[in-house]
């Protein structure tokens, strides 16, 4: 009888949970369509339809095609790979506070991005394909020191020490970024300014497929290993006793993390606390277990970030607020909030 209640529970659960994942869903659909309209030029509901179905003028079909339809899927994918690396870093460190951003990764991908881009003429002939790689580069390397910097032995690695050297090398090249601005000319220096801010630069398909295969092979990866996510959770001892490689399982699941949020800094930017925010959201809402939490979180961080950049096209037209400072605007009192709440 007991155990009939308990899976009747963890059905009602997930239940519930599915419930949640497909309101997301929707929100999203309706913020796609809002931010699709959102803009200096106006788009009308019927101008917007005739357009999508191919009887717009030349001027709209550029708007929407050429400008905004890469804007909006790049914010969709950029949310859903931060969040997701949130998640993932959460588990392997066993950390809530644990975000791509605040560690310092995004700092050591941009980094890197900026090195590239400043030995090329223009932002523009940089090469596309390469951004996401040698932002991958920077982000494990990073993520390496990062690690052996918090580890000591014997006592493995504490959320607040783990916070304080992610904190530390994030500043160390955040330097490094700003004295390497001394060398740029005017263009590249306002592109780097834009990037530290946390726009969405990449406003073209050819960044959009630059991004679409790590989306694609990285996120299928960490949804399939949300099993092996749940057992890790449970300790390193009872993950070993239970079967699990745990220094194999974190290892291949911290590279997956890194690869989603270097590729994703690679076209959109310093934007921080999705990986956050994202995560505990999508924990309080569907619960601990990763094989909803992980779709929820991804949702969540989509939702997020397309919602972000709407704002910031939206309030100041023509001028725009780059989406980083909106989600920053939401995402750092609830840090602080986190922050509070720690006690180790």
């Amino acid at each position: 009888m007991q155990s009939h209640k308990i899976i009747s529970s963890e059905d009602a659960r997930r239940k519930y949970g599915l419930r949640v994942i497909g309101v997301l869903a929707v929100l999203i659909v309706i913020m796609f369509i809002i931010s699709m309209n959102t803009g200096y030029i106006r788009l009308t509901p019927l101008e917007l339809l005739d357009t999508l179905v191919g009887k717009g003028t030349e001027k709209q079909e550029l708007i929407l095609f050429q400008f905004r339809l890469p804007r909006i899927v790049i914010s969709l994918l950029i949310g859903t790979a931060l969040a997701v690396s949130g998640a993932v870093m959460q588990g392997v460190f066993r950390n809530d506070l644990a975000d791509p951003g605040i560690l310092g990764i995004n700092a050591g991908a941009g980094l890197m991005v900026m090195l590239l881009i400043s030995f090329y003429p223009t932002t523009s002939a940089a090469p596309v394909y390469l951004l996401p790689v040698v932002a991958f580069a920077g982000a494990a390397c990073t993520a390496a020191l990062i690690y052996s910097l918090a580890y000591k032995r014997h006592q493995g690695i504490s959320p607040i020490r783990l916070l304080l050297t992610g904190v530390a090398v994030a500043a160390g090249m955040s330097a490094a970024m700003i004295v390497l601005t001394l060398r740029l000319d005017p263009d590249k220096y306002q592109f780097v300014a834009t990037w530290l801010a946390g726009s969405i630069w990449g406003t073209s398909w050819k960044f959009v497929l630059s991004l679409l295969p790590w989306i694609v092979i990285l996120l299928p990866y960490v949804i399939y290993k949300a099993r092996v996510m749940n057992v890790l959770n449970l300790g390193q001892q009872t993950a070993t006793g239970l079967g699990a490689n745990v220094s194999r399982e974190q290892f291949r699941l911290l590279a997956a993390a890194v690869g989603l949020a270097a590729s994703s800094v690679a076209v959109s930017g310093g934007i921080g606390f999705v990986g956050l925010v994202g995560p505990h959201l999508a924990r309080r809402l569907v619960g601990p277990k990763h094989q909803l939490m992980l779709p929820a979180s991804a949702l969540i961080g989509a939702l997020l970030v397309i919602a972000a950049d709407t704002i910031g096209r939206r309030i100041l037209q023509p001028s725009e607020i780059p989406t980083g400072i909106v989600v920053a605007v939401i995402g750092a009192p609830y840090f602080l909030y986190l922050l509070a709440r720690t006690k180790s």
